[in-house]
This record gives C-alpha cells, structure tokens and sequence, in this order.
C-alpha cells in the first residue's frame, strides 16, 4: 500500500503549482494519466490576467470579472483572485516563464473581451505551453514523486473524510490503493461530452466524477463556455489573443457584424455574447458555409509571425489556408466547464481532507460566463491555495485504517467491465454522447431540446452497463481506461442537462430561447447536484455579493 501526506490527482497547472505551493517537509505526490506536459494546460494560448498595467487596479478587474459573469460568480472569491494575480505573475516570472515584453522590458499585455484594460499577460499565444513547462521545472527542482499513467477510479471515504484514491496502474496493470491524509483534485475539464469541443481527448471530467459519487456537490453545471472561435472542421481552438491583436470577425456579406451585437467593444464582447453573435448569424443565413470568417490579414506578416505563430500554424495545418492572406472559417465550440466541484475559496469541499482546484473545481469566480485569460489565473492562485490549505490540514492527521472492501468493490467493478457481453464499444455510446450535447445543449437550447437529451442519456446509461471491453489484458489497456472515462462522461452530462433544464432564465454561457431573459429576482442563486439513484437532484445556495451590486 502506497502513503503520501498530500496526493494530487491531475498535473496540470493547477496540479503542479498545488505541489509547488506545499513545504519541502511535506510527501507530496501528484497521479497523472499522462505525462505532465500533456495536460490540456499545455493547450492555453492567449493568456493570463493580472492587473499590472499603470492605470489597471485588481479592483477593476474585480469588477469585470464580475460584471462578465453576469454576478453569478462569488465575489469574495473573485477579490481573492484578482487581489493576488500580480503578485503571482511575478512569481511566475521568477520561476522563469519568458512572457512577451514590450519595447521598454516590461510584460507585455494585450486586451482580452470583457476587460475595461489591457490586462492579458501572454507568451505570444502559447502562454499556457510557457507556464507548464516552467511549472513542471520547479517539479522536477523539488523532487516531487510523479505517478505517470495511472487513473483514478474511487476516491477513499473513511471516518467521513477523504483518506486516498484507488487507481489503475497503466502500464503495469492492475488497482492499487494510495493513501494520503489529504488530495487534492486538478483534473480539468469536462468538455469531451460534447462532440465539438477545442477541450483534449482527456479532458473526461474524471474529478468532477469522482466527487459527485462521494456525495460532494457539483456547482453551476449547466454553464458550458463555447468559445466563438474554433476551426470550423476540427473543433481546434484560435485564441482570442487574435482578436486582441485586432483581428475581424466577418459574415458573408463582408460585414463586421458585431456592431450590432456589441457596438462599443465589437470583437471583444464577453465569449457569450460573441458567440450568440455568431450563432445568430449563422441561424439567419449571414454564414460562410455553416461558420463565420476571422480575418487577420490587415494585421500584417510581421504582427502575425511576432504575436499569433501558432494559429498561423494551426490554420495552415488544419484548414489549408495562411491567415496573412486569407480569413480563417470560425465557428463556437465547447470550451469550458464554469461548474465544477463545489469548493470555498481554499480549495475545501464539503468533504474533510479533500480539496480540488482549477476548471474540475467551481470556487465560482466565473459566474455564469468566464473572461478569456481568467482560466489560467484560476489554476495558479487556487491551485496554490489549495496546496497551501492542504499543507495546513495534515499537520495534525492521522490517516485511518482502509478497509479492503474499498479495493474489492473496485476489482468488481473493473472485472464486470472486462467481463460485459457488449457488443458495443465505449467509442460507439462516447460518440452518441457527443452528439446528442452538441445538438440539444449548445449554444441555444429550449425545454424540448433538453428532454430529448435527457431521455438519450438514460438510453446510453443503459447502453454503457452492458459496453464490451475487447481488450482483456492488463498492460496498457487504453480500452479498459476509455470505458472507465465514458461513465464519468454521461454522469457528468447527466448533471448538465438536469441543471440546465431547472435553469428558466437566459444568463452568460446558458441561453433559453423560451426563456430569453435574465431574471436575477429568481434565478441568481448557484445550482447544486447531488448523486442520487434516480439521477442529480438540485438545491440552490446565495450568491456571495460584497461590493458589486448586479447590474
């Protein structure tokens, strides 16, 4: 049996800067199901906020923190964030992350939507390559223990507090128990329930899964972020650095169609807005063959080789065209899980010992819509937070003893899966899954739309008790892991649908055709999921309002 004081399940930035953030006196160890450098952070490219500018304040970015999520978010939290931003930034620069600079040294900032200033820290737009790499150096500085290629499928719950993880070794095979008086959960996102999605194949919503089946709530799940610009056939993110740079957004017509959407900030309108923009076009018959156009060409080969290199890359690799003389075909996709774990703002959730940072968590600092360049933020402050806070907790632990039955219960598990009759596999029901979220639960959804969604989830729950697992081996069985994912994937969507079916309101990233409106008498109050055996079953809580009044 393996014991850690602090386990962190997820390497990512979130993961990586928990560990970071705990005292050398302390075994920390952090479980990944792939290397590091893999983790979706590495995805992140347009930037990281902190209000270090002259005329900026963290009180202004506060406030359009909370103004862009439409005062849905907490507002101690996001103080917390916002106040602490700078100094983190410079933290980050000391560990060695080479942000781009403008002409007189300083970090170069450029505006992101939603921002009253140009506060979006980059590295011209592979900022989260950047800062994982550097992150992943102080890992390696500190002799952090790394589990690579193992996968979590049970949190332990002893004594009414988390006590470890039961986890499949990859690539030796087999369940293991690991003990800790304290995990932390950095898992990332959710996004592959839907088919469109800019988010990596790993991105399961394995974290959010495994609290919710350890009765923790899950927050706010009903706002999924679909990010305005994707590459219109794959789903790849382009950065809203490029329109940050200056870049267009054109219909068929030629027009910049977001002056009459947003007319004052155009192109960088909060995401929701943008893509409800985009959507409308598209739905009216202003699209370009089911997308819209970004046009970057009247920024010129020397601003787009300096400060957008990887979406020229993108755009000449994945849709065949070269963006200094041609507009690239755009169109929303899913993004971002706003939801999340419930957690306070130190990462604690309900549950003793168990803690949980970056976009698995929901400390709900971004409401019902998140602002481009708070997501990497959110990793760095409160994944420090977290380690700090679960440094803190263990000083006076001591861990119970595990029962086997915890171990025997997983066995039996992972021993029906690999014994199922099928005949369909995991890729078939994950495929179906995708497709009925995007069609029912994207950018515009009616009560109608969600049912049908959910009745097609009961029928692939129903569909996944029965999955085949054709490989039977222990040593590397990706087969086995995708089945594992694919049940994390339709509860997760389960709490989606049922979330946003109860939500009768238009606010941020969740639009109601039947509900159009904002209806703060109502509805400004955090949604939670609950685990139950016939499904999620919802309560509401207070937003925390301090000093912004919604508007």
């Amino acid at each position: 049996m393996i014991t850690h004081d602090i386990l962190i399940v997820g390497a990512g930035l979130a993961g990586m800067r928990a560990a970071v953030a705990v005292p050398p006196d302390v075994n920390v160890a952090l479980l990944s199901k792939v290397h590091p450098v893999r983790s979706h952070s590495v995805a992140a490219q347009g930037g990281i906020n902190a209000a270090i500018g002259v005329e900026d304040s963290w009180e202004a970015h506060a406030y359009d923190t909370a103004k862009g999520g439409l005062y849905l978010g907490d507002q101690d939290a996001i103080e917390a964030m916002c106040k602490e931003a700078p100094q983190d930034i410079l933290e980050l620069e000391r560990m060695g992350v080479i942000f781009s600079r403008t002409p007189d040294g300083r970090i170069a900032q450029r505006p992101f939507g939603g921002a009253g200033y140009p506060r979006t820290c980059y590295a011209a737009d592979r900022t989260g390559h950047a800062l994982l790499h550097a992150m992943y150096e102080q890992l390696m500085k500190r002799r952090c223990k790394v589990y690579e290629e193992w996968y979590v499928t049970a949190l332990l719950v002893e004594d009414e507090r988390c006590c470890g993880v039961i986890a499949w070794d990859i690539v030796h095979g087999g369940l293991q128990v690991l003990r800790a008086k304290a995990v932390i959960l950095a898992t990332g996102g959710s996004g592959r329930v839907f088919s469109t999605s800019t988010n990596a194949v790993i991105n399961t919503g394995d974290g959010m899964a495994l609290a919710y089946r350890a009765d923790i709530p899950l927050e706010d799940m009903e706002f999924v972020q679909f990010h305005p610009t994707t590459l219109k056939d794959t789903g790849i993110l382009i950065t809203e650095g490029a329109r940050g740079e200056g870049g267009y957004l054109l219909n068929t017509l030629g027009e910049r169609f977001m002056k009459r959407y947003a007319p004052e900030q155009m192109e960088l309108a909060t995401r929701s807005t943008v893509s409800l923009a985009i959507g409308q076009e598209i739905q009216e018959g202003r699209g370009v063959d089911g997308c819209v156009l970004l046009d970057l060409r009247h920024l010129g080969r020397t601003k787009i080789l300096e400060r957008l290199p990887q979406i020229r890359e993108l755009a000449m690799e994945f849709a065949g065209l070269d963006p200094i003389e041609t507009p690239i075909p755009i169109r929303p996709g899913a993004h971002y899980q706003m939801g999340g774990v419930k957690t306070n703002a130190w990462g604690e959730t309900d549950l003793p010992g168990l803690f949980a940072a970056g976009e698995c968590a929901c400390v709900s600092v971004h409401g019902a819509n998140r602002l481009g360049g708070n997501s990497l933020l959110e990793t760095i402050v409160f994944g420090r937070r977290a380690g700090t806070r679960a440094a803190d907790f263990i000083r006076d632990c001591h861990l119970p003893p595990i029962p086997a039955t915890h171990l025997q219960r997983e066995t039996q598990r992972v021993k029906t899966l690999l014994t199922n009759p099928g005949p369909e596999r995991a890729w078939q029901i994950r495929d179906d899954l995708g497709k009925t979220m995007s069609l029912n639960l994207g950018i515009f959804r009616t009560k109608q739309s969600m049912q049908e969604a959910q009745h097609a989830i009961q029928a692939l729950k129903a569909r996944g008790q029965l999955m085949c697992v054709q490989d039977k081996g222990q040593i590397f069985n990706t087969d086995l892991i995708q089945a594992l994912e694919l049940q994390c994937l339709v509860e997760i969507a389960e709490t989606i649908v049922v979330s946003a079916l109860g939500r009768e309101e238009s606010r941020g990233a969740h639009y109601r055709a039947d509900f159009p409106t904002r209806n703060d008498t109502t509805w400004l109050r955090h949604t939670r999921s609950r685990r139950q055996p016939d499904g999620p079953q919802l309560t509401y809580t207070p937003v925390t309002i301090t000093r912004f009044p919604p508007g």
